[in-house]
């Protein structure tokens, strides 16, 4: 039974995210190896001066995604709870920590591009717009206060500034290719 009660509390940036991020993707590079293709801290945490829940976001890109689920042993070995496709095809989530997360892995195989892309877009979009990051930081803030235990209540509340933040993100990214 997957528990979907998590803490959440958004709080202002921490430096040692970075960090935080390069300890553990060397800890999965020695684990995935050769299936590995690339690595990205995506998410709040990789964008400095965002406000954001203290866990870090981690997106793998695997050369086979069936692959990934030979790994599961190893990965709970080392405290994270498989999830699956956690509600987006293709992909594999894995979540550490539980009620008080501290980790989330996303797992893509390296063609599933629209995924892959969507996330680091957004990521970089927030590290060169200062207002839409300090916008997005403030409304989790207040998401947090208004649902300090409900996840689902929580991203409902982002779900529509998230949208439209994906959607300025990939037009400024084809207008700047």
């Amino acid at each position: 039974m997957i528990n979907r009660t998590m803490n959440i509390i958004v709080t202002d940036y921490n430096k040692n995210w970075p960090q935080m991020f390069e300890v553990k993707a060397t800890v999965i590079r020695d684990i995935l190896k050769d299936e590995l293709v690339e690595i990205h801290h995506i998410g709040s945490t990789a964008v400095p001066n965002l406000k954001a829940k203290s866990i870090i976001d981690i997106m793998l890109i695997v050369k086979d995604i069936e692959k990934v689920d030979n790994f599961n042993p190893v990965m709970i070995g080392i405290g994270y709870e498989p999830l699956v496709e956690f509600g987006i095809k293709g992909r594999r989530y894995l979540q550490k920590g539980g009620e008080n997360r501290t980790h989330q892995i996303y797992i893509f195989q390296y063609d599933n591009q629209s995924e892959i892309e969507r996330h680091l877009v957004v990521r970089d979009y927030l590290k060169l717009h200062h207002e839409d990051a300090i916008k997005y930081g403030k409304l989790k803030e207040r998401l947090a206060q208004k649902f300090p235990k409900d996840i689902a209540g929580y991203c409902d509340g982002k779900n529509g500034f998230v949208q439209n933040l994906e959607q300025r993100a990939i037009e400024w990214k084809q207008e700047n290719n």
